[in-house]
């Protein structure tokens, strides 16, 4: 089954991909002039907007929903993957995909809200819906909805719960085992499994509202708290930083493990953690109420920046000023290229993570990863879940029934289930599977919507241009030339009714 599964994944993460990833990055950078710089004070200002209504989200909600699928296992299981398997050069190639996919994101977020729809009193939205309004492919629109219900659903839950229980058991030990159609069992784990499961089935069963009010308190409160630690650990080490930032960056051009594996799995990690070309980003963007849809993509080019920059970089700070991380060879495969720690340290858990929390803070360091693991991975679970459940709503217009979505509602939690119990190494590669599907085709996808249509950038040119003016912020997509955006039409139409 992991030589199955194994190969692949070789397919889907193909060279072809990694480069795709970065040159989309590169493109829709150098077209928008790069404002994932010139806007970086708006981002800032937009985080704030009040904005709300009983259909839709604020910003900072939408932002929290997306920061919750965003920021979770990536970032601290990921990041310690990546030095395991691609030497410190990695971090530097999830540096350039953070600084290249903010525009990325900025573009497919932006696009989710152009083409959004209101649906039984919610906002949807999401490269299924703008596959089928902007370039009029239902078929590819129907293949991204069925990539994304099968990854969201079923690959990637299991990657989160199976870090949280790893973690768990780092951090509580496995108190009794207990044998399951999966293999032995701590007690711990299954207690820790049982809580789990009763507060996500209380949560996806309450909606978009319950999922937003839940992330907005927990993301902001976790990667705040993660992130003050990681400082501690810098300012306790403040003579070793220059040489961490030399030892990255020199890395990355002549790495200890080889540069295809710096910067594949730099990319490959960078994407896995802040989504950027995934196409999962869009669909909490698009549940924002704002007035202008260039700003939920300001918003959401800023929310890579969080992920990538802030967190994941705390993580790998952490790890290489304590030196608590091995590098694995691909070639002899197996072989330590650098070893300082226990050679049985999983490489692909958050291991690393924990020891380096362990060596400064002791006990209360190692458990606080577990804490952190344990919200970031929950709060990604319920953001796959919304991904899923916009993706059954967009099918839903083909294929009627209300059976669809419960039944996502408990395969996401068998998955987890599974994830959390099963200890097998291959939980992390599925997960992979699954992100490189929906990245296939959303980005190219999105390439495509730039020749046919351009709308994204049209978006951004005429809300430049409102900001400029002074005007008061609206949107016009028939003035722009921006066809099927029907939820504006009707709402620039109603507005001019209430003016007269």
């Amino acid at each position: 089954m992991e030589a199955i599964v194994s190969a692949v994944n070789d397919v889907v993460w193909s060279n072809a991909l990694i480069y795709l990833c970065l040159g989309a990055g590169l493109f829709y950078s150098v077209l928008t002039r790069f404002a994932q710089v010139r806007h970086f004070k708006e981002m800032c200002k937009l985080l704030f907007s009040p904005n709300t209504s009983d259909k839709g989200i604020s910003s900072f909600q939408a932002l929290a929903v997306s920061l919750s699928g965003r920021v979770g296992v990536g970032n601290i299981a990921g990041v310690a993957a990546a030095i395991g398997f691609g030497g410190p050069g990695a971090i530097f190639w999830m540096w350039v995909v953070a600084f290249l996919g903010a525009s990325t994101a900025f573009a497919e977020s932006t696009l989710g809200q152009i083409y959004k729809t209101e649906e039984d009193g919610q906002y949807r939205g999401g490269p299924a819906y703008y596959f089928d309004r902007c370039l009029g492919q239902k078929w590819l629109a129907i293949l991204f909805a069925v990539s994304a219900i099968i990854a969201c659903g079923v690959f990637l839950p299991g990657v989160q719960a199976n870090a949280v229980g790893n973690a768990f058991t780092q951090v509580f030990g496995d108190g009794n085992i207990v044998s399951t159609s999966f293999g032995d069992v701590g007690s711990f784990k299954l207690v820790a499994l049982a809580i789990i499961l009763i507060v996500l089935a209380f949560i996806i069963f309450g909606g978009i509202k319950r999922i937003a009010n839940f992330t907005q308190i927990v993301v902001p409160f976790m990667a705040l708290g993660y992130i003050v630690l990681a400082l501690i650990v810098v300012f306790l080490n403040l003579d070793k930083v220059g040489d961490i930032f030399y030892l990255i960056i020199s890395d990355a051009f002549t790495a200890q493990a080889g540069f295809g594996a710096a910067i594949g799995w730099g990319v490959k990690r960078g994407i896995y953690s802040n989504e950027a070309g995934q196409g999962t980003g869009p669909h909490a963007a698009a549940a924002a109420e704002v007035d202008h849809p260039a700003q939920q993509g300001l918003v959401q080019a800023f929310s890579v920046y969080v992920d990538t920059l802030f967190v994941c970089t705390a993580t790998a700070l952490m790890i290489l000023i304590t030196q608590q991380y091995n590098i694995v060879g691909e070639l002899p495969a197996g072989q330590f290229i650098v070893q300082n720690v226990d050679a049985a340290t999983e490489v692909g858990s958050a291991a690393f993570t924990q020891m380096a929390l362990f060596s400064v803070f002791g006990s209360f360091g190692q458990a606080f990863v577990g804490i952190a693991l344990f919200f970031f991975a929950f709060t990604t679970i319920l953001a796959y879940y919304f991904i899923a459940e916009t993706n059954i709503a967009y099918l839903n217009r083909y294929f009627k029934g209300s059976i669809p979505l419960v039944l996502v509602k408990f395969v996401i939690m068998f998955m987890v289930a599974y994830g959390m119990v099963n200890n097998s190494g291959y939980i992390w590669t599925i997960g992979d599977i699954g992100v490189g599907l929906m990245a296939w085709i959303n980005i190219l996808g999105i390439l495509a919507i730039f020749f046919v249509a351009k709308p994204a950038l049209l978006c951004l040119s005429d809300y430049e241009e409102q900001k400029k003016k002074g005007e008061k912020i609206i949107f016009d997509p028939v003035k722009l030339g921006i066809k099927n955006a029907t939820f504006w039409e009707k709402r620039l139409e109603k507005q001019s009714k209430d003016a007269e």
